[in-house]
């Protein structure tokens, strides 16, 4: 098997500590459907270009440049030289200046994950020392590392026999949960219903395991595509969802009797609807 390509190397950093690593991508587009844009008069594939507003003239890349606008049609020209000149002086260095407890981590603002190795057998020692103290603590370490010409805030964490560096998002990019949450109130509610919550999520409880995960979107299209090929009707859509449960009682209760679970006895019968 071919190993992945580095998309990043440099230094890992903690004080006086530093080792050779590399960064390799932890996902991959591969088994994702792809498509391509037709016209449909032909059936051919067409391309996309950028076209001048006012005449309509493609503008070819060598005639292209960046632009910022101030206001509405005033716009500050700038050069793609320009932005590559703006180079962090940390752009081979993960230095690392403090460290989190992985509990405090808040995972809204966790994007992207690559893969941690040491970059070469010399490296090998402080590496693995830096991942085992980082494990044994519970922490993650807190940096910023420079990909595709721009920095990035990231937490790396100790993970199997590598390290997980993840992209984090900044507070900007996220919306704050009071601006949501803020006209939700607190109904009352059966405590006995509660406890039958309780028993089916008790009967549910699993470990994380991430080879059961289907993306449902992605086979659905696989057997369109298929079925088309094979000059077949395309499979049925999936049913809309439900309307909102009215007897939250009689519903648990019939969960609980598709799981094998015998009601509390102390739970009210369900009220019969009028």
């Amino acid at each position: 098997m071919v190993a992945p390509r580095a998309v990043w190397k440099g230094f890992l950093k903690v004080g006086s500590v530093s080792c050779g690593v590399k960064l390799v991508g932890a996902t991959s587009e591969t088994g994702k459907v792809h498509f391509k844009i037709l016209n449909r008069k032909d059936g051919l594939p067409v391309k996309s270009a950028y076209v001048d507003e006012q005449t309509g003239d493609v503008v070819e890349t060598q005639g292209q440049t960046k632009g910022f606008e101030l206001e509405k049609d005033d716009f500050i020209e700038i050069e793609p030289d320009e932005i590559k000149k703006l180079k962090l002086t940390s752009a081979h260095t993960l230095e690392v200046d403090e460290f989190v407890a992985l509990d405090d981590i808040d995972t809204r603002y966790l994007e992207k994950p690559y893969y941690l190795i040491p970059a070469d057998g010399a490296a090998l020692e402080a590496f693995s020392v830096l991942r085992e103290a980082m494990k044994k603590k519970r922490v993650a370490a807190r940096s910023c590392v420079v990909l595709y010409q721009r920095g990035r805030e990231v937490v790396i964490q100790p993970f199997g026999k590598g390290m997980l560096l993840t992209e984090l998002r900044t507070r900007n990019e996220m919306v704050s949960e009071k601006s949501v949450f803020e006209d939700l109130t607190s109904p009352k509610y059966d405590k006995d219903l509660l406890e039958i919550a309780e028993l089916l999520i008790d009967k549910k409880v699993t470990k994380f395991d991430p080879s059961k995960f289907e993306d449902t979107y992605e086979d659905a299209l696989i057997a369109m595509i298929d079925a088309k090929r094979k000059g077949k009707k395309p499979p049925k859509a999936a049913p809309p969802p439900k309307e909102n449960v009215v007897d939250l009682a009689s519903v648990l209760r019939k969960s609980l009797a598709r799981e094998g679970i015998k009601a509390p006895s102390k739970a009210r019968p369900a009220r019969k609807s009028a």
